[in-house]
């Protein structure tokens, strides 16, 4: 009995890492992305700027093996996506302070995007 309930608890916690601790990370690092976008003053077109001059472009192979993992550039992905962050023709970045202000929190939008993410093309299983 006990012995099961060692087995259980360890299987809870690999669940835990394996889904529940990424989700939590990429939220967190969603809410530094538009901390980091508002630091930077790129709140409009004509302010945007580049993912290096923001800091968030993708780390280079090597450097990612020496670092721990980065969720930013994912977080930034999905905010992309969400219409939060807006890219310029030239493609600089910038932070859509209309989508920010209008109450969609960072975990509520990633929350989102994971469902719809879950639930495949066309809305279907």
């Amino acid at each position: 009995m006990n012995s099961t309930l060692v087995i259980l608890a360890m299987a809870i916690l690999a669940c835990c890492a394996l889904f529940v601790i990424p989700v939590l990370m990429t939220r967190w690092a969603a809410r530094r992305v538009i901390k980091i976008f508002r630091r930077h003053n790129a709140v409009s077109a004509g302010d945007a700027r580049t993912a290096e001059e923001l800091g968030l472009a993708p780390l280079g192979f090597l450097d990612r093996l020496m670092r721990p993992r980065d969720y930013k550039p994912q977080a930034l992905r999905f905010l992309k996506e969400s219409g939060v962050v807006q890219s310029t023709p030239d493609g600089r970045l910038y932070l859509s302070e209309i989508k920010a202000a209008e109450g969609l929190r960072c975990g509520a939008l990633l929350s989102h995007h994971l469902r719809s993410r879950m639930k495949g093309p066309a809305g279907t299983r």
